[in-house]
């Protein structure tokens, strides 16, 4: 099984903290929809035996798109692989594109789950991040995404400057609220060359604390578990029925085809991005050349990669997998790097899997970094 991603590189505006490829001008997305649907015929023949099961426009805002242009990207998903009865076909979308209207279309079309942007039901925190939406617009899109939409998906942020625990528990009852099945999570975090870094820097607003950030962790992980949700990767949450098959299959490292500029793509053998500079990308699928730089991943690189995704999973780090796929050396080397952590109670060892204690979950990825093999070959 294995997904297409379809990266619409087009936003309203810029969120102060966002440091993905998108563009605020929108005179081209004609033009780029049809380098997208040229670009997924051009690489048909990159999933030989392989069977879609997810399709995903992520970006930028998909939701800017229009329900024909949505439908035609499909129709070219339908004409060039062979996709599974029902697949899961996910799209992003802010609040303020999804009038009732707009979603009534999507729910007409071949879109089955929404993934909706709200990121926080506090007025200050959508104005320092520069959101193109209020909170009322948020709750209205939610409640009407719900007559029409059973599998949705709402973002949340935590980690915000002057935001409490109690604040952010309270963001989180909202969302529990709606009887939403999905939810994922994210902690800000300060990228380079955003508005946000270049507010930090002139002390504007106050940077990031790591203390802040992982108590906010804490709250999510508890009160989330206590409502019936699974946290099933250390961002997201779902209800029993409900992960997300893109989302997991990222992390069971399953392959994809990511389709648009900054796109990336994975076959099990090799990892591919194409460019993040749409000129660029659209003169290149003009000219039917692929835009993409390939890095061929060693047995090092794939050992390190599962271990990564496999710590933020509730599927962990099977050391018999290891061993087979890899070899008793990095069996081995795994064990001896992890038994400190084991030690301190931010791992353990459950039916010879490899995985983060509630404790340990939010510094899944800081332990991974300390367990990756660097020249063993």
């Amino acid at each position: 099984m294995a997904g297409i991603y379809i990266h619409i590189p087009f936003c309203k505006q810029a969120c102060h903290y966002c440091d993905f490829h998108f563009s605020t001008q929108m005179g081209k997305k004609e033009v780029m929809v049809n380098a997208l649907f040229k670009e997924i015929a051009l690489r048909k023949n990159e999933f030989r035996g392989e069977v879609v099961e997810t399709i995903y426009f992520g970006g930028g805002t998909p939701s800017v798109l229009d329900t024909v242009e949505i439908e035609r990207l499909i129709t070219s998903v339908y004409d060039n692989y062979q996709v599974i009865d029902n697949p899961e076909i996910t799209l992003e979308a802010n609040p303020d594109d999804l009038s009732e209207e707009k979603i009534n279309q999507l729910a007409e079309s071949p879109i089955n789950r929404l993934s909706i942007g709200v990121q926080s039901f506090f007025e200050e925190d959508l104005k320092l991040m520069n959101r193109a939406h209020n909170v009322q617009e948020a709750e209205n899109c939610i409640l009407k995404a719900k007559k029409y939409f059973q599998n949705i998906s709402i973002d949340l942020i935590y980690g915000m400057p002057n935001m409490t625990n109690k604040r952010w528990e309270q963001n989180i009852q909202k969302a529990i609220s709606f009887q939403i099945p999905h939810i994922s999570s994210y902690a800000l975090t300060v990228e380079p060359k955003t508005a946000l870094a270049n507010f930090v820097k002139k002390g504007l607003v106050k940077p990031v604390e790591d203390e802040v950030a992982q108590a906010h962790f804490t709250v999510l992980n508890d009160t989330l578990t206590n409502a019936g949700y699974s946290c099933y990767e250390i961002s997201n949450f779902g209800k029993p029925g409900y992960f997300s098959k893109n989302n997991s299959a990222y992390w069971q490292q399953k392959k994809y085809i990511g389709i648009g500029p900054s796109a990336h793509s994975f076959d099990g053998i090799r990892r591919g991005w194409n460019i993040n500079n749409n000129p660029k990308y659209l003169k290149a699928i003009e000219n039917s050349e692929l835009p993409m730089e390939v890095e061929v991943l060693s047995k090092t690189d794939k050992y390190n990669e599962y271990v990564m995704t496999g710590l933020r999973t509730i599927w962990g780090v099977s050391l018999s997998k290891i061993a087979t796929a890899y070899g008793n050396k990095y069996k081995d080397y795994l064990l001896q790097q992890a038994a400190k952590y084991i030690e301190q109670h931010l791992l353990y060892i459950d039916n010879d899997t490899l995985r983060a204690t509630k404790k340990g979950k939010f510094l899944a990825d800081g332990i991974a970094s300390d367990l990756f093999m660097l020249n063993l070959k």
